[in-house]
């Protein structure tokens, strides 16, 4: 420590904080994927995260990709039109990534916003803790079923490390196509609408059967109230199937994890190679 001060005795005192201006450059183009990830990931981008812990998790995350990535671009191109364009494209990598795996989980959300509608639960409402936004108290059981999972498996780790690990192979300032990231939504959202129908595929049969039974049962007594005794039946029949498929959608969940985290790579690879 005395020897840095012995050392910058003798120097202007400007030459230290042109270092420093240039480190909060480079500084400042490595924040910018992870913090566009962060923003829009379903785990970390969720509402119950306080906005101080999101951004001591990037600056951390940062401060990691500096120390690893020595070759960092320089500060004069803050403000020029190639700085623009890196700023540009670090953004798209970090928005993409959190968004294909944004879509992967909604997945769980549609599928419990169906069984509730189909059900006459739509009408059990409350606010969802990750979005902010009200919405049925089915789909968001599911949603944070599938984040627990997801945390279980190590699937926030993973993806910071392969977030982490795409500076190594995709630098800050490399130029990347625009199909490999259309053609991964793509494939994502059509795997969202698919996951979705496969877990509510049973409900839907059984409540299809159900309500056949129930049309039987009005046809035969047309003196019945139908609303006295068919929203009640469909009710617990929905509570009992849950129960009963609990083991199978949380399989089917984890699937759905392990495929976001799947399409999440394999998108970071195909720009890689692009």
């Amino acid at each position: 420590m005395l020897g840095f001060v012995n050392e910058g005795l003798g120097a202007l005192p400007g030459l230290n904080l042109q270092s420093l201006l240039e480190l909060i450059g480079q500084f400042l183009f490595a924040t910018l994927r992870i913090g566009s990830f962060l923003l829009t990931s379903p785990l970390f981008g969720a509402r119950f995260v306080l906005l101080p812990v999101r951004i001591l998790i990037s600056v951390s995350l940062t401060i990691m990709v500096v120390a690893l990535n020595p070759v960092l671009p320089s500060m004069e191109l803050i403000g020029s039109f190639r700085g623009l364009v890196i700023a540009f494209t670090e953004l798209v990598i970090g928005i993409s990534a959190g968004l294909i795996l944004t879509i992967f989980f909604a997945a769980a959300s549609l599928a419990g916003e169906k069984i509730a509608a189909s059900s006459g639960l739509s009408m059990a409402t409350a606010v969802d803790p990750t979005s902010g936004s009200s919405s049925p108290v089915m789909a968001q059981i599911l949603m944070l079923f599938l984040l627990v999972i997801f945390m279980s498996l190590d699937g926030h780790l993973i993806v910071i490390r392969t977030l982490i690990e795409s500076y190594e192979f995709l630098p800050i300032g490399g130029i990347i196509k625009s199909e490999p990231i259309i053609s991964a939504g793509i494939n994502a959202a059509g795997l969202m609408f698919t996951s979705a129908t496969l877990i509510m595929l049973p409900f839907a049969v059984v409540l299809l059967l159900l309500q056949i039974s129930i049309g039987v049962i009005t046809r035969s007594a047309p003196t019945l109230n139908l609303f006295s005794f068919a929203f009640p039946i469909t009710m617990l029949a929905v509570f009992f199937i849950v129960y009963l498929s609990m083991a199978s959608i949380g399989n089917g969940l984890s699937n759905l994890a392990d495929d976001a985290i799947l399409s999440m790579q394999e998108m970071m690879e195909s720009l890689i190679n692009g």
